[in-house]
């Protein structure tokens, strides 16, 4: 099911008078993606605020939203997108799957009423690639018919087995594709996995040392998600997209979560998802590279100007390998200090 438009049609509109597909993903910085329920109207009069706050901003319509509050869900959400200026916040909705009857009306209704406010559409238990292909093409047709004036983009979470299977294939569905993020809790009920826990590790789940006389065996718990988030990682990568980890569950465990938080970011992921107001602090801290780090990594880029050659700095030899990553490293906090002034000054000290 993968998409066999030639390399020359897959850059062009699916439906004529819809925008141009993007060829490069904006430079946007996305550390976290802050969920809000948009049919509690409590939690919706503090957008404004939160705006201010985080990177992303996203109303949520599936998960967590009864039955009965699905339209109220809606209707907040484009209550929202028109009456608030997000500058350079990220503004995207979580729509229901397209195996739900809420999903036509999610996407109709959205950007029919806000198609230019709304930056991405995160979609639910993606399977495999004809979902983001469904999900292109009806995004095409209602952005002619609406005048949208630029794409707006795909997000795809990762929720069941099949899907971690195709997940090169939905990474590579369409020049609309975001990202994808990791979803833990569907993944592991997908799986089989005996675990109940929104995300991080389980004390079940381990190695034990070799035995030995007179010794305790030491027990060390493991990740559980080591081997599934770099195989996303991978994915997006090779088709320049963006990964994310999704929800660390325990609100009450910040330790786990910044743990948690900081293995997907060392593995390569942006950001990930923010459900208590807690975590966008967390999020912040760990997904805006170490001033150290960026201070060494601007000594290599300074002596290395092209990328080639070798240096010793600081008893360390230096090559074009690392200077790719410190140019990963630089660039990233080029992003941070756009948006988080304070962090941006310790960044470039002058």
């Amino acid at each position: 099911m993968a998409d066999k438009r030639t390399a020359k049609n897959f850059f062009k509109p699916l439906t004529q008078g819809a925008p141009l597909p993007l060829r490069e993903m904006p430079p946007r910085l996305e550390r976290m993606i802050h969920f809000f329920p948009p049919h509690i109207e409590k939690l919706r009069s503090k957008v404004p605020g939160l705006v201010k706050e985080v990177d992303v901003l996203l109303g949520n319509l599936e998960d967590a939203v009864p039955i009965d509050a699905k339209q109220a869900a809606r209707q907040g959400v484009i209550d929202i997108g028109q009456s608030t200026d997000f500058g350079d916040t990220g503004y995207w909705v979580r729509i229901n799957g397209t195996n739900s009857p809420w999903c036509l009306d999610d996407v109709v209704g959205i950007v029919g009423a806000i198609g230019n406010k709304v930056d991405v559409l995160m979609l639910p238990m993606v399977q495999g690639p004809w979902e983001i292909h469904f999900l292109d093409h009806l995004l095409a047709q209602l952005e002619a018919r609406h005048r949208i004036e630029r794409p707006i983009l795909i997000h795809a979470i990762l929720e069941t087995a099949e899907g971690m299977e195709n997940v090169a294939e939905i990474a590579g569905a369409s020049p609309r594709m975001h990202g994808i993020s990791l979803g833990p809790a569907d993944l592991a009920a997908s799986r089989g996995m005996k675990t109940t826990r929104v995300g991080g590790g389980h004390p079940h789940y381990g190695v034990l040392s070799d035995p030995a006389e007179d010794t305790q065996r030491q027990f060390v718990q493991q990740d559980l998600w080591h081997h599934t988030l770099a195989k996303m990682v991978d994915a997006c990568v090779t088709h320049e997209i963006k990964p994310f980890y999704g929800p660390f569950g325990d609100f009450g465990d910040p330790q786990g979560c910044e743990s948690q938080f900081r293995n997907a970011f060392i593995l390569g992921c942006v950001g990930a998802w923010s459900l208590h107001p807690s975590q966008i602090e967390i999020a912040k801290q760990v997904f805006s590279p170490d001033v150290e780090e960026v201070l060494f990594a601007q000594k290599i880029l300074d002596s290395m100007p092209d990328g080639s050659g070798a240096v010793m700095i600081d008893g360390k030899m230096q090559d074009d390998a690392t200077w790719k990553q410190a140019k990963v490293l630089v660039d990233l906090a080029h992003q941070v200090a756009k948006k988080d002034k304070d962090r941006g000054s310790l960044y470039f000290q002058q």
